[in-house]
């Protein structure tokens, strides 16, 4: 098999079968993790001879029990099969955490079920509508791939412009990497941006042979070295709620809790919620909703 690089973007490799670019990523991925284990980590002794950072395979192999040459072939993207059971294994022995794991378990063809998805129903052609009824909090639907389907009035106006933007060019995670009003807005950006592409990274494990994903990858590539940059690091992330600051252009400071609600499993749909972390964003979003009704 010719070796794939997917440091390179993705749009410009050529063909491969899904299995294959799955078998590589996963590969890449495990030697990515091998690497970040020191050996007092899992329990051996040090060594001075060691010529590259943290475990060797023949270590992960007899941590893990299985064989050397079999690993080895599993980092390169051979063509073998891994049971979920002797992946779990390998990933103990990487002290890998929950995401990490469902990760390998997905390349590895063997999607975990774990808890992380949880069942959600499809899209409904009403999401725009309950969008809107949210007048006092802002609100999006994007789709696993961070594509924006939907935003109210209240979260555009913390984005000048974006309601201008051309279709093709709302996906969340471009527009953080590359529209300076996004990098204003979003404080904590390296956070954020860390944080969004690991959950990128663990979603695109469903989506490897979809020429959407591969040319969003490419064009990110291609717009911004901070995102190759993050990208190379193979962090994998599973959606969870968290508190985000922002700066809005019209109130200021905004301290924001958001919240999932799923809505189309397929497409990995969700709306995302910002409700006030405190009493100084709740006014002001109180304030930033009567500026908006006066316009």
């Amino acid at each position: 098999m010719t070796a794939i690089d997917l440091r390179t973007p993705l749009d410009d490799l050529p063909p491969h079968t899904t299995d294959d670019v799955r078998r590589h990523e996963l590969g890449t991925f495990l030697r990515s993790r091998r690497e970040r284990v020191t050996p007092q980590q899992v329990g051996l002794p040090p060594s001075r001879r060691r010529r590259t950072p943290g475990l060797r395979r023949e270590e992960v192999a007899q941590l893990a029990g299985v064989g050397v040459t079999w690993y080895t072939w599993l980092e390169q993207g051979r063509e073998i099969k891994a049971s979920p059971e002797v992946l779990n294994a390998i990933a103990r022995a990487l002290q890998l955490d929950m995401h990490e794991q469902a990760h390998v378990l997905t390349l590895g063809g063997a999607p975990p079920d774990n808890g992380i998805a949880s069942e959600c129903q499809r899209l409904s052609p009403t999401a725009q509508l309950l969008l809107d009824r949210l007048e006092s909090y802002p609100a999006c639907i994007v789709n696993a791939r961070y594509d924006l389907l939907g935003f109210n009035r209240i979260y555009a106006s913390g984005f000048p412009g974006l309601e201008e933007t051309p279709i093709e060019d709302r996906n969340a995670l471009l527009l953080l990497f590359t529209h300076p009003s996004w990098r204003k807005a979003v404080l904590d950006w390296d956070d954020a941006a860390a944080r969004m592409v690991a959950q990128f990274r663990a979603a695109l494990a469903e989506h490897l042979a979809e020429p959407s994903w591969k040319a969003l990858i490419a064009r990110l590539h291609r717009s911004s070295p901070e995102f190759s940059a993050i990208w190379e690091q193979h962090d994998v992330q599973g959606m969870e709620s968290v508190t985000k600051r922002f700066l809005h252009p019209l109130v200021g400071e905004l301290l924001l809790d958001y919240t999932y609600l799923w809505l189309a499993p397929r497409l990995g749909a969700r709306m995302v919620t910002y409700t006030p972390a405190n009493a100084l964003t709740r006014r002001r979003l109180e304030r930033l909703q009567g500026m908006l009704e006066r316009e």
